[in-house]
Order: structure tokens, then C-alpha cells, then sequence
């Protein structure tokens, strides 16, 4: 899968738009236990995101390959 846009929104979930003209909502809550994503926490890093086609990436270095965000993407 590759990621055509990417949209950040307030409640910690990404509204992601795939080439396959797929699209769906991905739940990073979950993720910010882990010490990579604990800057998310704060929703203004969290918003700071970044596409990388097949990844999406933060300004703090934390990132989500296009795999997982397929395999857990509600669609």
C-alpha cells in the first residue's frame, strides 16, 4: 500500500488515503505507551506529521510503516 495523504486528527487517529483508492481511519492511541511516540501526547507533535508514501512520520523521529497502518486501518 502506498499512502496518498495522510490527515492528522484531534483524537489521535489518522484519516489515511491509499493509491488503491482505499481509505480509513488508523487509532495511534494505542502507540503512545511506547517511548518513540510519547511526544505525540502532546496533540500539537502529534499534528506535526509527515507522508513518506510508504510510511508517515513525526517530527520527533516516531513512524508507521504503511504495513501496519494497513493491517490496522479501519476502513
Amino acid at each position: 500500500m502506498r499512502i496518498n495523504e495522510v490527515i492528522p486528527l484531534s483524537n489521535y487517529t489518522l484519516r489515511i488515503v491509499a493509491d488503491e483508492g482505499v481509505s480509513g481511519i488508523f487509532d495511534v492511541a494505542p502507540y503512545l505507551k511506547y517511548e518513540a511516540f510519547q511526544p505525540l501526547q502532546k496533540i500539537s507533535e502529534f499534528m506535526k506529521i509527515s507522508n513518506g508514501g510508504y510510511f508517515v512520520e513525526w517530527e520527533c523521529g516516531a513512524d508507521l510503516s504503511a504495513d501496519t497502518i494497513e493491517t490496522k486501518m479501519k476502513l
